[in-house]
């Protein structure tokens, strides 16, 4: 029962990080609005941590998961569903939907933010557009970075 109550303790790290982030996020999406430039870098900066920390939650309790199966013959994976009537613990339905709670408040806030970056950058450019039609030549500097938006 050690790796039970490790999982159960790894998916409580993984319920205040995922918050942790939808916090962040939420903020985030406060100070786009507010053209607050150098909170969101900082914003960014602090998801990043929390992000490489799910990561390595995940790993941990994938790692431990996989031993409990060894350890207790069992031959199919074992989601956090079907760990709650392996153990007939609820914990675990419960954690479930809490994550799924979680992940969707956190696709939505993140799809959120995108438009208001895509619309700002389009803002941007259109009044670049402009007083380059006017006359108005504005020497570009050129330490800006390139972001893509591929994954």
């Amino acid at each position: 029962m050690k790796d039970i109550e490790s999982i159960k303790y790894i998916l409580n790290e993984q319920i205040n990080g995922y918050s942790s982030l939808l916090e962040k996020l939420q903020k985030e999406k406060e100070c786009l609005i507010n053209l607050k430039v150098d909170e969101i870098e900082d914003l960014s900066k602090e998801k990043d941590i929390i992000i490489l920390k799910l990561r390595l939650l995940e790993e941990e309790r994938i790692r431990i998961t996989e031993r409990f199966k060894i350890e207790n013959n069992i031959g199919y994976d074992l989601s956090l569903q079907i760990l709650s009537e392996v153990t007939g613990d609820d914990f675990f339905y419960k954690a479930r939907l809490k994550l799924i709670s979680l992940c969707q408040g956190i696709s939505e806030l993140n799809e959120f933010n995108r438009i208001l970056l895509d619309r700002s950058m389009n803002l941007i450019k259109n009044a670049l557009n402009v007083l380059g039609v006017v006359g108005a030549n504005m020497p570009l500097k050129n330490n800006s970075s390139l972001l893509s938006r591929e994954v």
